[in-house]
């Protein structure tokens, strides 16, 4: 039962001002006389009295049970109509309890009318606890960490001069709420009262201009929060119709379409609509979908209405029950209109009747029904998707389109492990002790989980990293398993070094046309995010740093070290890193590292970064500091598409290219650094002994 809504009273103003005329006169359809009859209008008490009679019609049509309301008239005194006791919640006890107090007493002396008199009587009845109350104190009883919550709200009906009495009025209730709240506390038969609402509608006759503002819904104090309504007499029914929206959670709900059968001539008919009140959750069930609320601005009121258009009407039969989201009693708005009267009718007599609602891509479909059940009369609110009762879609529909890779065996496998069991509950153990701990593993587990095999690349090849991904999921790990994964990752690490191809599915945009280095660098990043979220033991940070260190050996796809910046000060690990890069990469013949500590380390790399190797011989040789840039590339690009020919490899291509060209010329070799060859040294020696007086040679 909702406490907030749980007990509602109303205090009626029965001094002498209520029974002036609400000066709205009633059409009436007289005989024709010579008699002129004069105009017939209703008194404020009489409207007063009706509105919120309606009030308590509404509410006990679609609440049978649950919601208490009491009616308290206050004149010289205040008049208890009804208490909290189920039998005296009913509209025949009302109504007879207010023909026993009648109209106002006509204009008297008496200068003690005031509506304080029930106000008062009011705020005692909110904190006398009702049957249901009862019933949770006594089960509760030996709880003492229970706090029975008791909230409630007074509606009251009275006439105001201007703001400055309706603020002496709130001044009042306040004032006796907090002493009603002292009494409370040491009396055993009353309730302390933790939240109350106060609606103050303001009562005048409808030729006259009200002094009292309208004001919105205010705090008042911690537990007092107040508003006031002022309206003329005529239009009371219309506010009290609006109120009982927001108090008791409703929603309006417009039948329009409906054939009838003229009264006059019944072979002719014309569509009526129908207003009807039910519960909001027959139209919240429905946000978020591709159904539309036609909301509209109900006609002569200040409330919305959802309008929904009348179907051909059917039998309720057990084989036409359709599956529904939500249902909600339904009371008529007008509940002696004939077109209300008609639906009503109509519906009890067993038929059902579809509502339709548009779509937002075009169209109508059938979104509700107005079914009796038990001579009361329900709005369901039909589930409009796929109903769980048909056959389960196929994977291949699900909300990412035609997806035909998820991992459906790893999903299985999933639920297996964190599957919850019953546990019998002992008294050391907290109540949501185990639960917790699942909803931690769950986390842990599934922090990094795709859904499909076209986003992994781990998960394809997993016969390869397979102790390592089952054993790691393990809170602990001993040191057996821990050097099992250990030699998983240095075999993965060996597949990659001799550039093995991974046979993979096709993997979509993952992959920019299946490089081997692309494959391996989603490969590392996917183990090492998987180990970096398994666990925190020592043996969890050892595995994580042994892939670490073996991604290092290959850069990332721009050729960046993709832990060049969060390890640039750990010498350990860089010295590491280049004994690992000299295993894999050096020669025999290569000449010896500096190794010895960090700064030979960096002096060498200066020395081999300021130095200009030559390959080749002569005009051939080329400098390799002028084409290798950082990690081998040649102006942002790689210069050796394998990433896997040493320096030995390189001079050996580069000394096999020089031997197969033709011999220098021998000029070149016998001239002197920094001289210029002649191509025909001897021929002027020629030219002159070949002359007379040749002198002889110089030996």
């Amino acid at each position: 039962m909702d406490e907030i809504n749980h007990k509602t009273v109303f205090v009626l103003d029965h001094t002498p001002y209520f029974g002036i005329s609400c000066e709205s006169p009633i059409d009436c359809d007289f005989i024709k006389s010579k008699v002129p009859v004069p105009p017939i209008s209703k008194s404020l008490w009489t409207c007063a009295v009706e509105a919120s009679v309606e009030y308590c019609r509404i509410a006990y049509d679609i609440f049978p049970a649950g919601k208490l309301i009491r009616f308290v008239v206050s004149d010289t005194a205040a008049h208890i109509v009804n208490t909290w006791n189920t039998n005296t919640q009913s509209l025949t006890h009302i109504m007879n309890a207010m023909s026993m107090v009648g109209v106002p007493p006509r204009q008297t002396q008496a200068s003690d009318y005031s509506v304080i008199h029930g106000l008062r009587a009011a705020i005692e009845a909110l904190a006398e606890p009702t049957d249901f109350q009862k019933e949770q104190m006594l089960a509760h009883a030996k709880n003492e960490s229970f706090k029975l919550v008791n909230r409630g709200r007074v509606i009251c009906i009275t006439s105001a001069r201007d703001d400055a009495s309706m603020k002496s009025l709130e001044d009042i209730f306040r004032t006796v709420l907090v002493q009603q709240n002292s009494i409370s506390a040491g009396h055993k038969e009353y309730i302390n009262i933790d939240q109350c609402h106060l609606v103050i509608i303001n009562l005048y006759p409808a030729n006259m201009e009200s002094m009292v503002s309208n004001r919105a819904l205010v705090d008042i104090s911690p537990i007092l929060k107040s508003e006031i309504h002022s309206n003329k007499a005529n239009k009371i029914s219309n506010k009290l119709t609006h109120l009982i929206l927001p108090h008791f959670d409703l929603a309006s709900t417009t039948v329009t379409g409906i054939p009838m059968k003229e009264e006059q001539n019944a072979s002719s008919s014309a569509n009526y609509d129908v207003e009807i009140f039910h519960g909001r959750t027959a139209h919240s069930v429905f946000l978020g979908t591709e159904l539309v609320l036609p909301h509209s601005l109900k006609e002569g009121s200040d409330y919305e209405t959802v309008t929904l258009k009348w179907c051909t009407p059917r039998s309720c039969g057990s084989s036409e029950m359709q599956p529904c989201l939500a249902q909600c009693r339904v009371t008529p708005v007008d509940v002696t209109s004939r077109p209300s009267s008609c639906l009503i009718n109509f519906l009890l007599s067993g038929r059902s009747v579809l509502l339709e609602m548009p779509k937002k891509s075009g169209g109508k479909i059938t979104s509700h029904l107005l079914s009796a059940h038990g001579g009361e009369i329900f709005i369901h609110s039909l589930n409009t998707a796929r109903s769980c009762l048909e056959d389960p879609p196929s994977i291949s529909e699900g909300g990412g389109g035609r997806v035909t890779d998820y991992r459906i065996k790893d999903f299985g496998l999933l639920m297996q492990q964190h599957r919850l069991v019953p546990l019998k509950p002992l008294p050391e153990r907290q109540p949501d002790e185990s639960l917790q701990k699942m909803r931690a593993r769950l986390t842990k587990n599934s922090r990094y989980w795709p859904l499909t095999h076209g986003r992994t690349v781990l998960y394809n090849v997993r016969q390869f990293v397979e102790p390592v991904l089952v054993l790691t999921q393990k809170p602990e790990i001993s040191e057996e398993e821990k050097m099992h994964c250990l030699k998983t990752i240095y075999n993965l690490s060996q597949l990659e070094e001799r550039q093995e191809t991974l046979a993979l599915p096709n993997m979509g945009h993952r992959l920019k046309g299946n490089k081997k280095e692309e494959q391996y660098r989603l490969l590392w990043s996917e183990l090492e995010t998987i180990v970096n979220y398994s666990g925190s033991s020592p043996a969890h940070k050892a595995i994580l740093n042994c892939i670490r260190d073996c991604r290092r050996l290959y850069p990332n796809a721009d050729g960046s070290d993709p832990y060049e910046k969060s390890h640039t000060g750990d010498g350990a690990a860089d010295a590491l890193r280049a004994s690992v890069i000299r295993a894999t990469t050096d020669s025999p013949m290569s000449p010896p590292h500096s190794l010895g500590g960090t700064a030979g380390a960096d002096s060498a790399m200066a020395a081999a970064g300021a130095a200009t190797i030559l390959l080749g011989t002569g005009s051939s040789a080329v400098p390799i500091g002028g084409l290798l840039g950082s990690r081998g590339t040649v102006s942002g690009k790689k210069l050796f598409n394998t990433g896997a020919r040493s320096l030995l490899d390189v001079l050996a291509t580069t000394e096999r290219t020089n031997s197969q060209k033709r011999i220098d010329f021998s000029g070149r070799l016998c001239t002197p650094p920094g001289q210029i060859a002649k191509l025909y040294p001897h021929l002027g020696s020629k030219d002159a002994d070949s002359g007379p007086g040749r002198s002889a040679d110089v030996k």
